[in-house]
Order: structure tokens, then C-alpha cells, then sequence
């Protein structure tokens, strides 16, 4: 067998599987996060297992970026309110404690977005908009080279990060607002 034979497998499947995501990404689906976003009072974030890990490295762009923003669960999230919008990133659509958070939110009053690779899933039929990012997820729809929820981790934080880059954009700000909104003490 070839040395690291997997790794490179692997590392290419992703790359390819971005590439795809590139050109398949619903430019409306985009904009219309952007506008969400841009008219919220807050946003708040939520994603269970990798998935919240993306969700929070999404509210802690927005953050550097002066858009205040949450990771629902952590001690310092405050109440959220029906001015605010809930970003669930759920590949399956299907997560128990995602759902059940997406029902709260929609009691409040909180627009919500899904961002999900199932657009038939729970959690988008509640939404009032979803964000598709195609990619493998726990439903293991097909073998990869790249372990379990890979590729839409990784595309979802891929997407995360560009809609950063155009709410930077459109808000007049570049990366020396985000060098004095890093942590200084690490």
C-alpha cells in the first residue's frame, strides 16, 4: 500500500468536494442569510457535536467583525428576542436537541436559518429559510475517504467564512477591526 495513501486520498476528496460547493451554492440561499444577518438585532448560533463547533467558529467571526453574536448554550448567551435570528447548522436536519431549539426560537419570535445537506429535514421545515451546503453527514449517504461529517464540516465553515467576507464587505471593514477584536489575552 502506498504510503500515506488515505491522507492524500482524502485531502483531495475534500478539496474536489469544495470545489463542488463553489459552484453549486444557491447565490439566493447566500444573499438572503446575508440580508437576515444584516437585519437582525443578534445572532445567535447553535450545531451539536462538529456542527456546533462550525456554529461557533461562525459566531466568533461574526463577533470580530462588530456583529454581536451568540453560541446558544454556552453561560454568557443572553435571552434571545424576536429582533434576533437562530443560525442552526444541522447536516441531517434531524438533530433532537437542534429541533427542539429551532421550536423555542420559533415561539420567541427569532427568524430562523438552517443550514443543513437535507433540505426535506425537520429543522428546515420550520425554518423561515435554509441555506443548503451539500456534504456528506451522519447518515453516511455514500463511502469517503474523508471520516463521517468531513465534507460538510468543512464546507460549512467554508461558506461561514465567505459570508463573512461579504458582510465585511458591505459593512466597510477589513482585517484591522478583526486584529483589535481578537483575544489579546491567550
Amino acid at each position: 500500500m502506498e504510503k500515506l495513501f488515505r491522507f492524500y486520498k482524502s485531502l483531495e476528496e475534500i478539496i474536489e468536494h469544495l470545489k463542488s460547493v463553489k459552484e453549486n451554492v444557491d447565490q439566493k440561499e447566500v444573499e438572503k442569510v446575508v440580508q437576515f444577518i444584516l437585519d437582525s438585532k443578534r445572532v445567535f448560533t447553535y450545531g451539536a457535536g462538529r456542527s456546533g463547533f462550525v456554529a461557533r467558529c461562525f459566531a466568533q467571526r461574526l463577533m470580530h467583525i462588530k456583529i454581536e453574536a451568540y453560541f446558544v448554550g454556552e453561560t454568557i448567551t443572553p435571552s434571545m428576542t424576536k429582533d434576533d435570528v437562530f443560525i442552526v447548522v444541522s447536516g441531517s436536519g434531524e438533530t433532537a436537541s437542534s429541533v427542539a431549539l429551532v421550536e423555542k426560537a420559533k415561539k420567541i419570535g427569532a427568524k430562523v436559518i438552517s443550514v443543513t445537506a437535507h433540505r426535506e429535514g425537520t429543522i428546515s421545515k420550520m425554518a423561515d429559510h435554509t441555506l443548503f451546503v451539500p456534504g456528506k453527514t451522519k447518515l453516511v449517504e455514500k463511502e469517503s475517504y474523508a471520516p463521517f461529517t468531513s465534507l460538510f464540516d468543512i464546507s460549512v465553515l467554508s461558506v461561514f467564512d465567505s459570508i463573512t467576507s461579504e458582510l465585511m464587505g458591505r459593512l466597510n471593514v477589513d482585517e484591522n477591526l478583526i486584529l483589535k477584536r481578537h483575544a489579546n489575552v491567550e
